[in-house]
């Protein structure tokens, strides 16, 4: 599709749960990475809210043996492999971080590893976190180390992160949609589509009490900025 279309953009990673079974083919994914319309490396990360239940039957059905420990080092080996591939190609992460219930624990793990990388590597290590539901303190630390934070349709319905939206500097927030789910508040209960992500631009713009032009304008030179479009 991006080949096939000049406004479309890729990205391109190993997702820390869709698959646990699957290996991490650092030859296939550096020469994916490396192709002119990929913008980014994603969504990769740590995802700890399923961890129970990744795969529990294909586990059960292979004699994988499995415990909640060996399954986060699983996912940092293999996030740590995309953060160097990343650097590598010189193109930005797309982060996916979702922690357990009622905690940050995915999101502090990720910032660990992030922030030991960007000593090392400095600006050569750069990305966005997606679909962010963390607090004010880890946006902190990811606006700290030159990472962006994107909002999804979540925040037109929920007030869990409107004082996040309004503490992220404009300069480093995005809007997306995380089609065709967290469909935004009117349409609730439809199909989610990228076309509606003027609604979370909208409503960024209200939660900061700043003009909707303005916040458009500066989202689009923020993608623009961050992925080299």
């Amino acid at each position: 599709m991006a080949d096939a279309h000049t406004n479309i953009f890729a990205t391109i990673g190993l997702h820390p749960g869709d698959n646990p079974l699957e290996v991490y083919d650092e030859e296939a994914y550096e020469k994916l990475a490396r192709h002119e319309k990929v913008v980014a490396v994603g969504e990769c990360g740590l995802d700890y809210y399923y961890i129970e239940t990744f795969f529990a039957k294909e586990r059960e059905q292979k004699g994988i043996t499995w415990n909640e420990n060996e399954e986060k080092e699983r996912q940092k080996k293999v996030f740590q492999k995309q953060i160097d591939l990343a650097i590598n190609v010189g193109k930005p992460l797309m982060l996916h971080g979702r922690p357990t219930k009622g905690s940050m624990d995915a999101y502090e793990d990720m910032l660990d590893m992030l922030e030991k990388s960007k000593k090392i590597h400095g600006d050569k290590l750069k990305g966005n976190a997606h679909f962010f539901a963390g607090d004010i303190d880890i946006a902190k630390r990811f606006i700290d180390i030159d990472f962006t934070v994107s909002f999804p349709g979540v925040i037109t319905f929920s007030h869990d992160y409107d004082d996040v939206v309004r503490y992220v500097p404009l300069h480093m927030i995005h809007a997306e949609t995380d089609s065709p789910y967290a469909t935004p508040a009117p349409y609730r209960g439809k199909r989610n589509t990228p076309l509606l992500v003027q609604e979370i631009v909208a409503k960024i713009a209200i939660l900061r009490q700043e003009p909707f032009e303005e916040v458009r304008l500066k989202l689009l030179e923020n993608a623009k900025r961050v992925f080299g479009v």
